[in-house]
């Protein structure tokens, strides 16, 4: 008489308990290898995702910040809630546009392909959308420098009829009523009080973590092994002689605000001049840093030129003499501009391929969560 072995509801012959014992052992096997491989992938993920140190270093070719760290020392919470508040509809009327909408990570912070910002119900703005990036450095934000302090910084867009369309004291009134934003606010501040000032401040220490500094320039000017080819350095030499009286320093920005000759259009930009009224300022626009340029297409305050090359081709032959022009471009017996062969665009151009920082547009603790 064969010996029968019970196995849970099944009755089994030896020869099956073996080949069942067997099958057990591999989905066993299975699983803790599941187990092991979620775990391991959450213990990624929460370094990724969950920093736990912080801090806004210098690099060794930026000039020294402008923003006053002892105002609003940033943490690791305080990052933290200031992501979250990014990345966040709720800072808008209806709930549908987040900071991130207009400012996405993978085109360097901008709103790539739209000549001007898309807002509330599909509303358009007036000007490009600005890339959020080395913002710890900049004296003043917006194309006309309306706002010179990163922590009143948030409200414009957030107040902006066609941006966010929402009122501040609305905005806090609704994080006041989520227990998820309590306890952020208590962890980043040490109570759950959702104040003006909190609000703007944590929003500030995500944006001044925004730094775009890792580019292939970046390293070969650090000494730190990357490789700039011949183009590439002959491309950098044209740059400095024909674009660095602007884009000046390794921020490739001076701040200034000059008229470079574009073509008044309707409705009419008054640009700076919104700002201070002085019939001098007409025309006038921020000077752009051109750190991630081969990813923030289109260009100028409105978005009217698509490519790298027509931009230079602007440069070349495309200004207007305008009121207020810039003095740099004035050329004796010639149209503005700056002169500049097909050769030396196209170096430029490939030199401006180096600053592209792909671990800016693709860093993890940046990215929404």
């Amino acid at each position: 008489m064969k010996t029968k072995l019970q196995y849970s509801s099944l009755t089994l012959m030896p020869a099956q308990c073996v080949r069942a014992s067997a099958v057990v052992l591999r989905v066993c096997t299975l699983i803790l290898c599941s187990v092991l491989l979620v775990s391991c992938s959450d213990s990624v993920q929460n370094t990724l995702d969950t920093p736990t140190d912080v801090r806004l270093a210098v690099p060794s070719n930026f000039p020294p910040i402008r923003y006053n760290l002892a105002a609003n020392q940033i943490s690791t919470d305080g990052f933290i809630l200031g992501r979250t508040l990014f990345y966040d509809g709720t800072l808008s009327r209806d709930g549908t546009v987040s900071c991130g909408s207009c400012h996405q990570q993978s085109s360097a912070f901008t709103h790539h392909g739209h000549d001007l910002s898309h807002g509330i119900d599909d509303k358009l703005g007036n000007r490009n959308s600005p890339p959020v990036m080395n913002l710890a450095w900049q004296p003043h934000f917006f194309w006309d420098g309306g706002v010179h302090d990163l922590d009143l910084f948030s409200i414009a867009p957030i107040e902006n009829p066609v941006e966010m369309d929402e009122k501040l004291d609305n905005v806090l009134a609704k994080l006041r009523s989520s227990p998820k934003y309590r306890s952020l606010f208590a962890k980043a501040f040490g109570s759950e009080d959702i104040s003006t000032s909190r609000f703007l401040k944590a929003l500030s220490q995500f944006m001044l973590m925004c730094v775009s500094s890792q580019s292939r320039y970046d390293s070969f000017v650090r000494h730190e092994g990357a490789v700039l080819s011949e183009r590439e350095r002959l491309g950098r030499t044209l740059f400095s002689q024909k674009c660095g009286a602007c884009h000046s320093t390794d921020l490739f920005t001076d701040f200034s605000f000059r008229n470079n000759g574009l073509e008044q259009r309707t409705p009419f930009d008054s640009g700076r001049a919104r700002i201070t009224l002085q019939h001098e300022d007409i025309g006038k626009f921020k000077v752009p840093s051109v750190r991630n340029i081969a990813l923030t297409a289109p260009y100028m305050h409105d978005g009217r030129i698509r490519t790298l090359e027509g931009v230079l081709n602007h440069y070349r032959f495309g200004m207007k003499v305008t009121p207020n022009i810039d003095s740099f471009f004035i050329r004796q017996g010639k149209n503005p501009g700056i002169d500049m062969t097909d050769n030396e665009a196209q170096l430029i151009i490939e030199f401006l391929h180096t600053l592209t920082d792909t671990d800016f547009t693709t860093r993890r603790i940046l990215s929404e969560q």
